[in-house]
């Protein structure tokens, strides 16, 4: 009998239960990464979330299905159902002024874009494997589909580890000789005279500049690791031969330096290209090479913290279950306070070396976000490293960033309020 009654009060209590919550804190969700991943999912099925900010994590809020939990068991995402009195309690809560906590209304599934070169398996780039680890659905495009204008059919895009200078990743130094080296050099510039263009400098700048159209026109840009400081440095050096003979065949504009408009970038301001095509590095930008003091044993960087209320973009993008996560590096590991616009928001710093790690900023009607290093979970990757296995790493708070990312888009009328 007793048996029976707790049956009959449990399904009494399914029967008043009108949302799910998947808690994003340390101590209950199971796979941080797939939860975005059944966030994304629910909003393709044209159902809005609530984004919890600084609530347990920043948890998800949507409405009780039966479909939305046997996909959360499916997917291996902790998942509590709640009743419509506890769920107006956490929102009356959250909205107290006292609290720094907001909802945010997400509207709809973004349509992802990863610029990439084709033949990139998705473990060659850190976003394009949490995307697939997440079950999030990404189209790659490369330089033939942005010329085209194609980037008008997405509302974000990735930039992959990419060179928009036309240096070829300035892996000149060491990997010259190397088989794989050799032949995406031909590649390049195989597709760059197809394109039309005499160099792949010229043909990466054009590309450059439709990315840039594309984020004035009201687009979301996510980059990491030299794709971000390249990408400035193409467009500050439109019309200036910053490339030395072995990358362009000809030699550079005579003090390049010089001839840098810095009125042209995103992000970054008075930084120095590094002339020695020896080097493996871009610009003063990065901090690299700075960072000679660092060891990965107490190499963490810190998130900032935002009001949720009165600044719900930069909070959202700092979404985390801790606010300090274990660094990586990259080809671009972290950025010179120096270098930062005044107007470039910056999301999460390295206090001990002084570099910011995480930044964001707006252009035009559009968005920013740069983030340092290459893979958050491989420390110091390497060319040939194997891939990162995710399952070994579902609660990675350095791979929530990029999800953050992900989902930011989905929040749009509510940050055209704002």
């Amino acid at each position: 009998m007793w048996i029976l009654l707790f049956l009959f009060l449990f399904n009494i209590q399914l029967g008043f239960a009108s949302y799910i919550l998947i808690p994003m804190d340390a101590e209950t969700q199971k796979d941080h990464l797939k939860a975005y991943g059944i966030t994304y999912w629910v909003l393709s099925k044209n159902e809005k979330v609530k984004w919890l900010l600084n609530y347990r994590g920043g948890s998800f809020l949507m409405p009780d299905a039966e479909e939305i939990r046997k996909e959360c068991q499916i997917r291996g995402v902790s998942f509590e159902v709640l009743s419509d009195s506890k769920t107006e309690e956490i929102l009356t809560d959250i909205s107290s002024p006292s609290k720094n906590q907001e909802a945010v209304i997400l509207e709809k599934a973004p349509k992802m874009a990863v610029y990439s070169p084709k033949g990139n398996q998705p473990w060659d780039d850190a976003v394009t494997m949490v995307l697939t680890y997440a079950e999030i659905p990404y189209d790659v495009i490369y330089d033939t589909e942005v010329l085209e204008e194609k980037l008008l059919l997405y509302d974000w895009l990735h930039l992959h580890h990419e060179d928009f200078t036309g240096q070829y990743g300035k892996f000149y130094g060491a990997y010259r000789a190397t088989p794989w080296y050799i032949n995406d050099k031909k590649e390049a510039e195989a597709l760059a005279a197809e394109l039309g263009y005499d160099k792949v400098s010229q043909e990466k700048l054009a590309v450059a500049l439709k990315i840039r159209d594309y984020v004035i026109g009201g687009g979301f840009m996510f980059a990491m690791c030299s794709a971000t400081d390249s990408f400035d440095i193409a467009l500050s050096a439109e019309g200036v031969d910053i490339c030395e003979p072995m990358f362009d065949g000809d030699p550079s504009t005579p003090n390049y330096q010089n001839k840098i408009d810095f009125s042209k970038t995103f992000a970054f301001k008075d930084f120095i290209l590094e002339r020695n095509p020896m080097e493996y590095e871009f610009s003063s930008i990065d901090m690299t090479s700075k960072r000679k003091t660092v060891r990965k044993e107490t190499d963490y960087f810190t998130l900032m913290d935002f009001s949720a209320k009165w600044d719900p973009i930069p909070t959202m993008l700092c979404q985390n279950h801790t606010s300090l996560v274990k660094g990586f590096m990259g080809q671009t590991t972290a950025y010179d306070p120096n270098t930062i616009r005044p107007t470039v928001l910056t999301l999460a710093e390295n206090k001990v070396n002084g570099e910011a790690r995480y930044i964001h900023g707006i252009k035009g009607k559009g968005f920013f976000t740069f983030y340092g290093g290459h893979d958050p979970e491989d420390y110091q990757h390497r060319v040939g490293d194997p891939k990162t296995e995710l399952e070994l790493h579902p609660n990675s708070p350095g791979y929530r960033l990029i999800l953050n990312n992900v989902l930011f888009p989905a929040a749009k009328k509510k940050r055209q309020k704002t």
